[in-house]
Order: C-alpha cells, then structure tokens, then sequence
C-alpha cells in the first residue's frame, strides 16, 4: 500500500480589513464608516496586501508532490487534521495558540506576515523560509500545554493559559486545593494556570503586579505556574494560597457558586460550564505542540 504524500495545512483568520468590510457590507461603505471618524482605510488595506502575499509566498513553497489545504480560524473546530499533515500558521502568535488545542503532534510552522506588529513569539519565520522549513521540518521545541478536566468529562487543552471564573465581573466563589494539600475557600477575580508560553503574556503581566518571588516556567518545561486573581479576604473567604507551580501534581478547584466557566488561550466561546458542587482538576497536559524552529 502506498503511503499518502504530507498536507501542508495552512492555517489564517481574517483580516482587519475583511472583517470590517463584512461587517458593513461594501468596502465603500466601511471607508465611508472610518473617515466619518476620521481615519483612514489604507493602513488596513496595506496590511490586508502584506498578509495575503505571506500567503501567496507560502502557496508557492509547498512542494509540488505535496498535497495542500486552507483553513480560516472560524473554523478550526470544524476542520479534521490528519497525522500526516503540516500545519503552517500565516498570522499573528494567537493564531497558534487557536490551532494548538486542535493538534496531536503534527508540525507547527509559524509565519509571522507583519514582522513589524506582531512580537514573533511562535510566528518566528518570514514568508521567505517557508519552502526550506518545510524541507527540513527541524522540530525545535515541545512546548508544554495546560489541561483542566471537569468531574462531569468535560476537558479543555490550551497553550497558554486556563482561566476559572465568572464569565462577568461577577466574584468567583470556590474552594482551592494545591498538590500540597491544603485547602483554602476563596472569594476572587478568577484563577489563571499558566504555561511556559503563557508566562510571556497575562501570566506576566499578573507576576509583575504582583512582584512574586516565583520562577516562571519556560516553554518546554513540564511546570506550570498558577495565580489567584485579587483574592476577597472575609470571614469565610482566605487569601494564603494565591500563587504556586505544578509539575507532577494538580491543582482542584471545587466550585462554590453556579455559572463558573473554564476556557483557554482567550477563547472563551469554547468553555467549560461548571455549576455548584462540581470539581475541576488542572495540570500538564499529556499532548505538546510540536513547533518547527
């Protein structure tokens, strides 16, 4: 039996430009929308010209025996990506985190279209290097992701970041379980478990508030650092246990108020609906991206 050629799978999400345009419906009328606000479509529209020849580029350097296939972010969750594809990620650092979660070891490839915007993270290459990367397929890093299972089934994996809360501003109510043991009932803005390649984005920013003497992980590193977000202290309610890592261990969180929600990498469409009385387990995730250097 023959085995079938690798599918390079390039992944996109809309433009700037784009979305604009669908949502009032001509161009026309989204420059009309802009200057009655005095602003100017050009900009977008030079971005919509750069991203679509990163696109152009990367076409053009899928090797000729292999086959080819495009996905817009909208529907990732619709899109079945087979052990032998490719993936190649045309857009900004988030874009990958998008895919991560849809992934189960398949190459990643980071094109990064507006080198002067985007921070280059995990869109590490210009459109330029993809024919050789995808000669090569040099894999680089096993970078580390964040797993939360609810005791109902439900489970969520994420690059970045799980967030628990209240999908509002509302106060989370929950008790916490470090590996340790302890358990302490809070009052809180929610809890972030971060990655390695979440601890250069809201993790950071939380760590530097905060001025925690904690050692951030780094990306391919199986820790994960985990944060309470502005802890109520009150007569039921601690504040001790608001930072800590987790390695081998996991961190549960019993849910204490209906309506608390989990999701990952921002998406919070894609989430975990937890009610009074449930628990959620967070920890290493068992599957990694595999990101080409």
């Amino acid at each position: 039996m023959s085995t079938l050629p690798p599918r390079a799978v390039v992944v996109h999400r809309r433009t700037e430009l784009e979305e604009l345009v669908a949502r009032h419906g001509t161009k026309g009328q989204a420059e009309f929308f802009l200057s009655t606000r005095e602003r100017s479509i050009e900009e977008l529209e030079e971005r919509h010209r750069a991203n679509q020849r990163a696109l152009d580029a990367v076409a053009a350097a899928i090797p000729p025996d292999w086959r080819s296939g495009r996905v817009e972010r909208a529907d990732l969750d619709r899109f079945l990506f087979a052990p032998e594809d490719v993936v190649v990620v045309v857009g900004q650092d988030g874009l990958v985190a998008n895919v991560a979660k849809n992934l189960s070891g398949q190459p990643v490839v980071g094109i990064d279209p507006e080198p002067d915007r985007n921070p280059g993270v995990l869109v590490t290459h210009p459109p330029t290097a993809t024919a050789e990367l995808l000669r090569t397929l040099s894999v680089a890093q096993r970078r580390t992701m964040v797993a939360a299972t609810a005791d109902d089934g439900q489970e969520l994996v994420a690059l970045n970041e799980v967030y628990v809360g209240q999908p509002s501003h509302q106060t989370a109510r929950y008790a916490i379980r470090p590996p340790e043991g302890t358990r302490e009932r809070q009052a809180s803005s929610g809890i972030i478990v971060a990655t390695g390649t979440g601890a250069t984005g809201w993790c950071r920013s939380t760590w530097l508030e905060r001025h925690s003497h904690l050692v951030l992980p780094a990306p391919e590193e199986q820790r994960l650092a985990w944060f309470v977000r502005e802890a109520w202290p009150s007569p039921a309610t601690g504040t001790e246990l608001t930072e800590g890592e987790l390695v081998d261990g996991r961190l549960q969180v019993d849910v204490e108020a209906d309506g608390l929600v989990a999701f990952g990498d921002g998406m919070e469409d894609d989430r975990l609906v937890l009610s009074w009385g449930q628990t959620l387990t967070i920890g290493v995730a068992r599957q990694t991206l595999c990101l080409v250097g």
